[in-house]
């Protein structure tokens, strides 16, 4: 049966995180300290500051830490993946793992997006549970609630929209008037959204100074839910700070090519959460969508 290894993206930091795995690759672990310019052990293990939760910071830890827990699957020999999916950052480490660029050239890239995508920050994202997208626009649009975007599709039941601070005030106020359950994520912008577009154009040129090989594995791209087509991985890279990641059409494309898909995840277990929400969504038709 085909086996698919995830990458989990921003949401997954937490003072700790890596610790386990710097003094395994020390060499690595110093060389990534000197290209960002920083103690990037102290700043994964203490959390000064509070400095995980900005995305210029959380962006470079998480792929350094996704990282060598794939290296760590692989010096051990595990089961090789016939698929790599990522969420959001997460797409990084999958392409990473597929060949298509070598760490360096992922770290530079991951810094420079999280460095744009601060740059751009000034709202936030909100994780909505058990509407449909269309229940829910239809929602906003009764409420008179302006200028959100679908940013994100985890499951059939959960939603992530992304605005400026005021926008998703209105949107806050809209969905605690009708009982809509929802929570804040801990990001610092309104990313997958318009509001990216200056971050995304400025990361669309950046990108012109690397060269990417094809995946040697398939990688499924959160901007289309399909794998990568021959020569798209800047395009797709550039487009995905301002597309929705559709995490559902990822999954359900491989489920579609086979059911029995089995999943492991590095270094955490709500990507599989996700995974098995879709698998059984079939049967499980939503029940909020009678309130809107």
């Amino acid at each position: 049966m085909p086996f698919a290894i995830l990458f989990p993206g921003q949401g997954a930091q937490f003072r700790g995180m890596g610790t386990d795995l710097f003094d395994c690759y020390p060499g690595l672990t110093r060389w990534a300290c000197d290209l960002l310019g920083y103690d990037l052990v102290e700043r994964c293990r203490d959390d000064p500051g509070g400095l995980l939760s900005q995305t210029e910071h959380t962006q470079v830890a998480l792929y350094v830490v996704n990282a060598m827990h794939a290296f760590e699957r692989e010096r051990r020999e595990d089961r090789p993946a016939d698929y790599y999916l990522g969420h959001s950052l997460g797409e990084y480490n999958a392409l990473l793992a597929a060949g298509a660029f070598d760490f360096e050239t992922g770290l530079r890239l991951v810094e420079k997006r999280g460095k744009l995508m601060a740059a751009a920050s000034g709202g936030g994202m909100t994780a909505v549970m058990g509407l449909s997208a269309s229940h829910l626009l239809a929602a906003f649009e009764q409420d008179g609630v302006e200028g959100i975007d679908l940013a994100g599709f985890n499951t059939d039941s959960q939603l992530v929209i992304a605005g400026t601070a005021d926008t998703l005030h209105a949107a806050h106020e809209s969905l605690k008037a009708r009982g809509i359950r929802f929570a804040p994520l801990r990001v610092s912008g309104p990313f997958h959204s318009r509001y990216m577009e200056s971050a995304r154009t400025e990361f669309e040129e950046f990108l012109l100074g690397f060269t990417f090989s094809e995946p040697r594995t398939p990688v499924i791209a959160n901007v289309t839910g399909l794998p990568y087509e021959r020569g798209t991985i800047a395009k797709i890279l550039s487009e995905q700070l301002v597309k929705p990641v559709r995490w559902v059409d990822s999954v359900r494309h491989l489920l579609a090519l086979d059911s029995s898909l089995e999943c492991e995840e590095m270094g955490g277990r709500s990507l599989l959460r996700m995974v098995d929400r879709i698998r059984d969504s079939a049967a499980t038709p939503l029940q909020s969508e009678s309130m809107v």
